[in-house]
């Protein structure tokens, strides 16, 4: 493992505007993609059942990581939170307790990652090399979509020795 952890937009560019505060994201994405030259950046997608005020924010957020991902020619993949959940835990509706105690166990590390938010971005990255290890196995295109009903069931994704993950957690 590189590195990972969970970015956080100090308190008073968040109160400065929406725009600063995405602005700080942006720069501590782009940060990210020139410190650790990624080939593949994997993000989990936006899910309906949050609020419609946090749906957007995290949609404003994920738009930012995009761009940047875009600015530094870094292929961004997109994976659902069931799908996560299922790859790294092997249920779908896995808590965040669950998710944190198997990404310990599957990348071996002596201590729970956190906070949460630093546990399920190592999710998202550990669901993206799984679902490559498939996809390589099988000569599968690059951009086959893949669905939680598609998983085999009872694999998990094996042990991760290259992942960097950064997840956000937008101001409420």
């Amino acid at each position: 493992m590189v590195h990972y952890g969970a970015l956080k937009v100090a308190e008073k560019i968040r109160k400065e505007s929406v725009g600063a505060a995405l602005e700080a994201v942006h720069t501590l994405i782009r940060g990210l993609l020139r410190d650790f030259s990624p080939d593949a950046l994997a993000v989990e997608s936006i899910f309906s059942a949050l609020n419609v005020k946090t749906a957007l924010r995290l949609a404003e957020v994920r738009g930012v990581v995009l761009l940047a991902a875009a600015q530094h020619g870094v292929t961004v993949h997109s994976y659902a939170p069931r799908l996560i959940k299922a790859s790294v835990a092997g249920y779908g509706n896995a808590d965040k307790q669950h998710v944190q105690l198997m990404v310990r166990s599957l990348l071996g590390m002596t201590e729970i990652p956190e906070p949460a938010d630093a546990a399920d971005a190592l999710a998202v990255a550990l669901c993206h090399m799984q679902h490559e290890q498939f996809r390589t196995r099988f000569a599968l295109p690059p951009n086959m979509a893949v669905r939680s009903s598609s998983l085999v069931p009872g694999r998990i994704a094996r042990r991760a020795s290259g992942a960097a993950a950064a997840r956000f957690q937008p101001s409420r």
